[in-house]
């Protein structure tokens, strides 16, 4: 096996950089993915692979059967964000203010190798479905294919997710059960107040003011409504009032996103932001209306799952190329809606230093297609693994 495999992805990997390098110069956004859907539905048609698309409106589902047994789905994101480049790499964004800055090309890229290698070497007995989910960035393409019927028209035991981890070394994966990446809310309150002079303030309320010592409020729930144990973050990221010198605003407008991992501390989070913000408020003479979104849960690793996982990766980076104790990471990720439904694991896989800009989000990032040979081999592993071996 090990040998096979080493053989099969020299062959792959020539490919799969230029599968990852088309993508990246070709980058769709949240649920427009549709030259990606193409070129990732032709790609599974060309290997073999019963292909469904239409969940998520661009999502795509392959189906590879090797007699009977369990069933399990791998899942990777296809969306870029709206970023624009500063890479000027040869392969870099040709659609201005659009960029594959996150790495969902790579994961794109090794789904599909692996799925090729795969189908033309079953290791396994049982049934692999290949995910390849729209619109992770922000848009909850996760939510919306569990939504159509994900699980119902492909059945399956478990799930299981990878991302590129920058600032992990090359040849690292963590792991862990439990939380790995938080839940993801946003809000947005509405100050409503009468407008004034800015030099007669006696004469109107002033909701600059009272959004000010909202803001400050906000920032005493982690510290002192949150238990010392637990983790959250408020963030205000937005604050808009006014346009002009001289007049102190009727309105004002803050938003920004809430991070938390367990339920019961997402509610209290919520409900004390709502309770600071009105009474502040009704303090300052100000109406207060908080609306608050809750966009993706907390991604949670179950342990079984997460066993399993651990033990394909140690075939592919060994014992010592382990984390498994990682701190979990206040990012989100709508994988989080698959582990709602079915058990899994999600992984970090290391892709090498993140110094000079090459952080997940930033315009200067490129994925690293050198782990683009571990990210198959952690694939083919897993399903040597999770499923029964090949009769």
């Amino acid at each position: 096996m090990a040998e096979g495999l080493a053989q099969g992805l020299e062959a792959l990997a020539a490919d799969m950089t230029a599968w990852r390098r088309d993508l990246h110069a070709h980058p769709e956004t949240a649920f427009e993915e549709q030259r990606t859907s193409d070129f990732v539905a032709g790609k599974l048609a060309s290997f073999g692979l019963e292909v469904h698309r239409g969940l998520a409106g661009t999502g795509v589902v392959a189906v590879l059967r090797n007699g009977d047994g369990p069933a399990v789905a791998f899942r990777a994101d296809m969306d870029a964000l709206h970023i624009a480049e500063e890479t000027n790499l040869p392969h870099a964004s040709r659609h201005p203010g659009r960029m594959h800055a996150c790495g969902h090309d790579g994961h794109t890229a090794m789904l599909l190798g692996a799925a090729r290698y795969l189908t033309e070497t079953p290791v396994f007995q049982g049934t692999i479905v290949f995910v390849f989910q729209p619109a992770e960035e922000n848009e909850g393409g996760g939510r919306v294919m569990v939504e159509d019927g994900l699980f119902d028209r492909f059945p399956v035991d478990q799930v299981f997710g990878l991302h590129n981890w920058p600032g992990l070394p090359v040849g690292r994966i963590a792991l862990r059960p439990g939380p790995i990446m938080a839940a993801y809310d946003v809000f947005e309150l509405t100050l409503t107040g009468r407008g004034t002079h800015a030099a007669m303030p006696h004469l109107g309320t002033d909701t600059i003011l009272a959004g000010t010592q909202i803001v400050n409020a906000w920032q005493t729930i982690p510290s002192r409504s949150v238990h010392p144990v637990d983790s959250a973050v408020v963030s205000v990221t937005q604050f808009h009032a006014g346009d002009t010198w001289n007049v102190l605003p009727a309105t004002a407008i803050l938003r920004g996103t809430v991070r938390t991992f367990r339920a019961e501390v997402q509610d209290m989070v919520e409900r004390r932001m709502g309770e600071l913000a009105r009474a502040i408020g009704t303090g300052f003479g100000v109406e207060a209306d908080l609306r608050y979104e809750r966009r993706y849960p907390a991604t949670v690793n179950t342990a079984e799952s997460t066993d399993l996982a651990r033990r394909a990766a140690a075939l592919v980076v060994g014992e010592s190329g382990l984390d498994l104790d990682p701190m979990p990471s206040m990012g989100a990720e709508d994988f989080a809606f698959m582990l709602q439904k079915r058990p899994g694991c999600y992984i970090w896989l290391g892709a090498g230093p993140s110094d000079g800009g090459r952080n997940l989000h930033s315009p200067h990032y490129d994925f690293n297609d050198d782990i683009l040979p571990i990210g198959v081999s952690y694939w083919v592993r897993l399903a040597q693994t999770v499923l029964p071996p090949a009769a």
